[in-house]
């Protein structure tokens, strides 16, 4: 095999402060309750209560399947634990369970819009735990166990999936089993190896390790070729220490009794135990081209670079985001449910475990789209040792694996509502990703990868400095404060921020060794422009945006942050003294807007007050331009009050001509206008224009003017609760970008990351 790149990056750090703000900030916690049917007018009131609900009551109380019609059930998993094996901190019971819990729901919502609701049980009584959750069926259409130890999990996980008719599922078992039996089938096929005849060790006999075991036997694997070990050793047939029935099932006759022993030849081993548990010597002794899956969480049984010292033939997979290869359920468990609700399955069998497994890798061995390879800057994972496994923001997931475990329900007999179209269904499973987040981790990913330096220009301010705290704990490169170190000092002993460590550089404009060539740069600029020496000095000097910008513009920094103190016009007029458009662009703002889980861009929200048909043909450039960098196929609007010529009006007129001059120009992307807002948005109402030239509905809004762009963002902000991101600035020559006046830190986190994912292009 070739020899394997093994990259020593370190996790991004967490404070605890920074942790425990993120739960606090706003609305404490990390889910709410949001009515999906207005509630404007009496009459909105009457049919979601009395007296409309009673009709529903009534068809549910004759058929109860029309339960999954009438109320949220078809859409809803519990998300249920008692707290007695929460993550790697062991039983800290029910309550503290909560924010994991929380978390839980937030990831099922976020990458397969399924609706969900964290449950505490706070009993380790196992009966209690059964009849608790048993009787709160009716309310969901599947149940997610999380965090309960074993050999608990095991006996509440068997009597509830006997009892209940919806699909009961312990993810902490069967999760982690699935993504590592992906990642081992394709480890194999990299490797040349038969499941027939591939000896394989496992580390730890919890709940993971006993189901990653029954999965990869179901899959194939010779039972007599396994070992399972615990922490007294092998677990052999005959042995009665330590044992229990789940590890029973699995001993071996084998006169080995050490996991040093087990491992001597082996060609797999599966870490799910503690830290430091495999050494070198264990991993020496390994057959060729070993495979190696340290998935202990937060600590691996042993790192990446401890196994590159010695072997260069080993391919590894960790639980580690920062390592090739991680094992995360997040793969997994809000997929498999994806699917089984959508065929109202009445549980999860192997059948459908092994399509996901199937699925996840044969995901893994396609050619990795754009919007994927976008967070790898030049560098496009391809299907190897470093990439068994899909990258958890994978767009194409929730396409492949929910139907994958739809038609093994199907195939099985375990779905009440099977799906005849699957390609349809592929279809409206896309239209359920929010691009937003997985475009904002993909902006992430890639400048972690390429780190870069950022210049916070308003240093000065309390959540600057925590911005800057941020941007450097999540590996985005060096946070440069540009302040007065005296008032920066007061500031952050003032609201107990820690500054001094590494990654964050201090520059005070007025002692800077920079100054003088700064002046003489933005003086050339300047002077005829009505500005002296002095004034430019006294801007130098006084101005942090002109010395940042400077900075920028000669190459002492790769991008700046800056607009918390100033209006975006001010901060704006300042940038652009120093730093011109690209050749051939022209400088615009652009809101990146997720609303109810669409997303459009907005332009211009920033720059030009009134555009002439020129100026609006070249903003419908530079936006298609930003949507295709952020990995959408543009299809731009180019909007009025009228649509296609009705109601006649001069600035109708200014937005046909521009797209005629498109026209000449012959760009590549989609656009058609003049049209209203709900011609672009509104496949129904679009489809009354046939001969309009957009194959579907908009997702980048041209604007006729900037008052029309700004009222409307932030209408959707404020009375629509749509995400609004930006404006992101586009078409400088250097990466610059304007946070709105009192940004919170993580927006100023965020604008620091597009700016230096722009640093990178």
């Amino acid at each position: 095999m070739p020899k394997k790149e093994n990259r020593n990056r370190n996790m991004p750090t967490v404070t605890r402060q920074e942790a425990l703000d993120f739960h606090a900030q706003g609305r404490p916690g990390k889910l709410e309750i949001t009515p999906t049917k207005p509630m404007a007018t009496q009459r909105d009131l009457s049919l979601a209560y009395s007296p409309g609900v009673a009709e529903p009551v009534k068809a549910i109380a004759e058929d109860p399947s029309t339960a999954y019609d009438y109320t949220t059930r078809g859409n809803m998993v519990a998300v249920i634990s008692n707290g007695t094996a929460i993550l790697g901190l062991g039983n800290l019971g029910a309550l503290a369970s909560k924010p994991v819990m929380e978390g839980k729901s937030v990831l099922f919502k976020r990458f397969a819009d399924v609706d969900s609701i964290d449950l505490e049980i706070d009993t380790e009584n196992v009966d209690e735990f059964v009849n608790c959750v048993r009787f709160l069926g009716p309310s969901f259409g599947g149940i997610n166990l999380e965090d309960i130890k074993a050999p608990d999990c095991f006996v509440i996980e068997s009597r509830l999936r006997e009892i209940m008719d919806i699909p009961v599922f312990h993810d902490d078992q069967h999760g982690t089993a699935i993504i590592a039996a992906a990642g081992l089938i394709n480890a194999l096929d990299l490797t040349g190896r038969d499941y027939k005849t591939t000896k394989l060790v496992c580390n730890g006999a919890g709940a993971a390790a006993i189901a990653c075991i029954e999965l990869i036997k179901a899959i194939g694997f010779n039972p007599e070729n396994i070992i399972l070990c615990d922490t007294k050793g092998v677990v052999f047939q005959g042995r009665t220490e330590g044992m229990n029935q789940w590890k029973s099932a699995h001993a071996v006759n084998s006169d080995k009794r050490t996991l040093a022993e087990a491992m001597d030849g082996a060609d797999v081993v599966l870490g799910l135990s503690a830290k430091g548990t495999l050494s070198e010597d264990m991993i020496r002794s390994m057959a060729p081209n070993p495979i190696i899956f340290a998935m202990a969480n937060p600590d691996p049984e042993i790192t990446p670079e401890e196994v590159a010292r010695i072997r260069d033939d080993a391919i590894m997979a960790t639980g580690r985001s920062d390592y090739p290869n991680q094992v995360n359920n997040v793969l997994g468990f809000p997929y498999i449910f994806r699917g089984a609700l959508d065929v109202r399955a009445s549980t999860i069998n192997d059948e459908m475990k092994i399509a996901a497994v199937m699925a996840l890798a044969n995901l893994a061995k396609e050619d990795v789209p754009d919007d994927v390879a976008a967070a790898y800057q030049g560098n496009r994972p391809r299907f190897g040792p470093n990439y068994i496994i899909p990258v958890p923001f994978d767009p194409r997931l929730i396409s492949s694996i929910p139907v994958a475990v739809a038609k093994a329900a199907m195939d099985s007999g375990v779905a009440r509502k099977p799906i005849a179209d699957l390609e349809a269904y592929a279809r409206e499973l896309r239209g359920r990703r929010d691009p937003i987040a997985s475009t904002l981790q993909r902006i992430y990913d890639r400048v972690r990868r390429h780190p870069k330096r950022v210049v916070f220009a308003e240093a000065e301010e309390e959540q600057v400095m925590r911005a800057a705290i941020s941007y450097v704990n999540q590996q985005l490169g060096t946070a440069i404060l540009l302040g007065r170190d005296d008032v920066i000092a007061a500031t952050a002993e003032k609201a107990g921020i820690d500054l001094n460590r590494p990654g964050i550089e201090f520059i005070n404009a007025r002692t800077s060794k920079r100054r003088e060539a700064y002046v003489d740069y933005l003086y050339a600029r300047l002077q005829r422009k009505g500005f002296l020496q002095r004034d430019v000095q006294r801007l130098i000097n006084t101005d942090r945006n002109h010395f940042a910008a400077c900075m920028v513009a000669l190459g002492d920094a790769d991008a700046m942050v800056t607009g918390t103190t100033r209006n975006y016009s001010t901060a704006l007029s300042d940038i652009r003294r120093c730093i011109d458009a690209k050749p051939g662009h022209r400088v615009i703002g652009v809101s990146l807007a997720l609303c109810r889980g669409r997303n459009v861009l907005v332009a211009d929200t920033a720059v030009h007050d009134m555009p002439s048909s020129e100026e609006l043909a070249d903003i419908a450039e530079e936006a298609a331009s930003l949507a295709r960098k952020l990995g959408y196929e543009p299809r731009v609007a180019m909007l009025a009050y009228s649509t296609f010529g009705h109601p006649e009006g001069e600035r109708s007129e200014r937005v046909r001509e521009a797209v005629k001059i498109l026209d000449k120009r012959r760009v590549d992307f989609e656009y058609d206008g003049e049209m209203s807002a709900e011609v672009a948005l509104n496949p129904r109402i679009m489809e009354q224009y046939p001969f309009c030239r957009l194959s579907g509905t908009a997702n980048v809004l041209v604007m006729p003017a900037f008052h029309s762009a700004s009222i409307s963002t932030k209408m959707l902000q404020e009375l629509g609760g749509c995400t609004v991101i930006g404006p992101l600035l586009v078409g400088f020559d250097k990466p610059v970008q304007i946070a709105s006046m009192g940004a919170k830190d993580s927006d100023i986190v965020n604008m620091a990351a597009i700016a230096a994912y722009n640093a990178g292009t």
